[in-house]
């Protein structure tokens, strides 16, 4: 090989390197950001109450900050996508996710679930992706999103919603007028 080639693939490769870099940078950049706004998530309790849906698996898609679908949160390890299994009790919402901390959606943060077509840069078909909108302790409204494996489960999960979710700032289902 001549010197000229191997000086252009080097330079590619800091290249890249580089980027790669900036990109990590950004990232830890937006979870500083977002910290405060984010602030400490509720730990799953003890007492659940009573399993109203069985665990049905899936992919956690991600959570943004309401109501933006692609203002992904990067604080702890909210923004990374994981296998997980999803679970509705009587108290709230669990998703367990594999390789991250589960997450505990309490019932009376929950203002609504829907399908979407997309969520954290995740775009699919249709009502491809079970969209749950809750309230953190600290003020924030955000979207998680999850993929479930069977989405014939979705109706029942929206539907489940419409029966026990409080709040009064609902989002309307499906298309459902206000």
């Amino acid at each position: 090989m001549d010197l000229e080639r191997v000086l252009w693939v080097v330079g590619l490769f800091v290249f890249w390197i580089a980027m790669i870099g900036l990109m990590y940078i950004g990232w830890r950049g937006r979870a500083k950001r977002q910290d405060q706004r984010i602030g400490e998530l509720p730990g799953v309790p003890e007492d659940r109450g009573n399993e109203l849906l069985p665990p049905t698996s899936g992919l956690y898609v991600g959570s943004t900050i309401a109501p933006s679908w692609q203002d992904r949160i990067a604080v702890g390890d909210l923004g990374f996508r994981a296998e997980a299994h999803l679970s509705r009790y009587e108290h709230g919402i669990l998703l367990e996710r594999t390789g991250a901390a589960p997450l505990w959606i309490p019932q009376d943060s929950i203002r609504a679930i829907r399908t979407e077509r997309g969520l954290a840069g995740k775009v699919m078909t249709k009502d491809g992706v079970l969209v749950i909108r809750w309230e953190l302790p600290s003020g924030t409204e955000i979207d998680t999103g999850f993929r479930g494996d069977d989405k014939t489960v979705y109706p029942l999960w929206t539907e489940e919603d419409s029966t026990t979710a409080t709040g009064s700032d609902s989002a309307p289902q499906n298309g459902e007028s206000a």
